[in-house]
């Protein structure tokens, strides 16, 4: 994974540009979240967000990206996949399950990121309260994104939210900048301690996105070398929003 080393304040322009490439990605993921109903397959899923970009005259930063390089613009995580699931024309969606979708968005050279996870139908107990637990935490973290606080204070936010439930928060994998690439400095991990890390700044421009499983917070990763499972094969979810730090209160870029 590449990552840019320098943290990048963005001015009220790139943030309007930002903005709009929110709102894009947003109606992106509410076309996708339309569609995902039993039977429907995941290939399906990608083909309407892809079709949302090109309305747009957007495309994903996910598509093509990394080593071996990513095939689809959207990701497509079911039960126990954590992240970074690959969309296919065979893999349908069953009722019961619950399913990530996580989307970007390039407009005019910037980045919007975000990303949900959503029930199949009637879900069981434990599922709803693993949404609603991956949910809460996202936006117990975004309420830390404020001048004077640290990035430690947004992580230590989701971990407490997250673990004082009786669930676990990944450790390999973060929520990170974003601007004019898709990764961009700093790293904010699902877990750390409050008061510590880089001071919030007007500008900075993160992507916050609590990673939740159920039975363990180990991971391991399939050998199409991309879709990240649950040790354990207990269920997953996937909550994220791009966020900017102002001089008052966190700004949601990837909403409507």
């Amino acid at each position: 994974m590449s990552w840019s080393r320098q943290i990048h304040l963005k001015s009220p322009a790139e943030l309007q540009i930002m903005r709009a490439a929110g709102r894009i990605n947003a109606e992106v993921l509410a076309t996708v979240n339309e569609l995902i109903k039993p039977g429907v397959s995941t290939a399906d899923l990608n083909a309407a967000a892809e079709e949302v970009l090109r309305k747009h005259g957007c495309k994903s930063p996910f598509k093509g990206y990394g080593r071996p390089p990513f095939p689809t613009s959207i990701t497509v995580s079911i039960n126990q996949e954590l992240v970074h699931g690959i969309p296919s024309k065979t893999r349908k969606l069953k009722a019961g399950d619950i399913v990530s979708i996580d989307c970007g968005t390039i407009l005019d050279g910037f980045v919007a990121d975000s990303a949900f996870t959503a029930g199949v139908g009637e879900i069981s107990p434990e599922a709803h309260t693993l949404l609603e637990v991956t949910k809460g935490a996202l936006y117990a973290a975004i309420e830390k994104m404020r001048v004077g606080n640290r990035t430690g204070d947004v992580s230590a936010a989701i971990q407490k939210y997250v673990e004082s439930r009786g669930f676990f928060v990944t450790r390999e994998y973060t929520g990170h900048g974003v601007g004019r690439r898709m990764h961009e400095e700093p790293q904010v991990p699902n877990y750390g301690k409050a008061g510590t890390g880089i001071p919030l700044k007007p500008g900075m421009t993160i992507a916050i996105e609590p990673m939740v499983l159920g039975g363990t917070a180990e991971t391991r990763v399939l050998p199409d070398r991309w879709t990240v499972v649950s040790a354990d094969g207990s269920l997953t979810a996937h909550f994220e929003h791009s966020i900017a730090v102002t001089e008052g209160d966190p700004l949601i870029l990837t909403v409507p």
